[in-house]
């Protein structure tokens, strides 16, 4: 099953027109870690076979069941509100194997840095985004791992209520996934 493709149809059927251009062209220049373990070691996120997923077939979990809760956040397909957090979603693991795609194991601060990386193109996504779907999309990627995101780091503590509903719904998703709790349209 090439999940990546899978994850590119479910974007162009739930995204704007611009939206999902602007996805297929920061995808490009993204490193291509797809086909990669969601954890290097594969020591965690197993599958109840025993197998790790890759990444692809990891964010096309989160995507897929993101699509099907719409409806219970009020979002629409073909929005750029859905946009905010498709993308999201779409970029969260993005660097994972870091900036190049090139480590040997995962980058613990690949939240952070992908969150960074949204930020400096913030000119880039405010063309299709306003500013609060701006800010969905980058605290989204940027707390994504809850409790363990790079930028919580040494809080004394770390309250849900101090971030966006779409930031833990976010968290959610990915670890009802990394839990293998999700089941999609695929089975194995």
């Amino acid at each position: 099953m090439n999940y990546k493709e899978k994850l590119d149809e479910i974007l162009e059927k739930n995204m704007t027109e611009k939206g999902f251009k602007l996805w297929q062209g920061i995808n490009k220049i993204l490193p291509n870690a797809w086909n990669r373990p969601t954890a290097s070691t594969l020591k965690y996120h197993r599958k109840i076979d025993g197998r790790v997923p890759d990444i692809a077939e990891h964010t096309y979990e989160m995507l897929y069941t993101l699509v099907k809760l719409f409806k219970m956040f009020d979002y629409k397909p073909k929005t750029t509100d859905a946009d905010a957090l498709l993308l999201a979603i779409a970029f969260h693991d993005s660097l994972k194997y870091g900036q190049f795609g090139s480590r040997k194991h995962t980058d613990g601060q690949h939240d952070k840095n992908a969150a960074d990386m949204i930020f400096s193109n913030k000119e880039t996504f405010r063309k299709l985004l306003n500013e609060e779907q701006f800010n969905i999309l980058e605290e989204g990627i940027r707390f994504h791992s809850g409790r363990w995101s790079t930028d919580v780091g040494n809080q004394p503590s770390f309250d849900w209520n101090d971030y966006k509903p779409t930031t833990f719904l976010i968290h959610i998703l990915d670890m009802l996934s990394s839990a293998d709790i999700i089941q999609t349209d695929i089975r194995n």
